[in-house]
């Protein structure tokens, strides 16, 4: 197992990380600046307002791109077996 190699493997996990996390992250993003920008119209400053949307926001995110997720975790997991012997040696 070469040094290039874990890098290579190290660069595709984060990679792999930052891909499965975006939607969830996004769909926060936008419902908390909906949210933000909701509180600075009306002048509420409740600051415990934006949790619950934001909470659901993410669960229907997750919902939403399940199948993806999944297949995009399963396909990962399978290029790590079958390299698995290259980890070892």
């Amino acid at each position: 197992m070469t040094q290039a190699f874990i890098v290579d493997f190290a660069i595709d996990s984060i990679k792999t990380t930052l891909l499965l996390s975006s939607p969830m992250l996004g769909f926060g993003l936008v419902t908390g600046l909906a949210i933000s920008i909701f509180q600075a119209v009306t002048s509420i400053q409740e600051m415990t307002l934006s949790f619950i949307p934001k909470i659901l926001a993410v669960f229907g995110s997750v919902l939403l791109f399940f199948p993806w997720l999944i297949q995009t975790m399963l396909s990962f997991t399978a290029k790590i077996l079958i390299n698995f012997p290259e980890y070892i040696q």
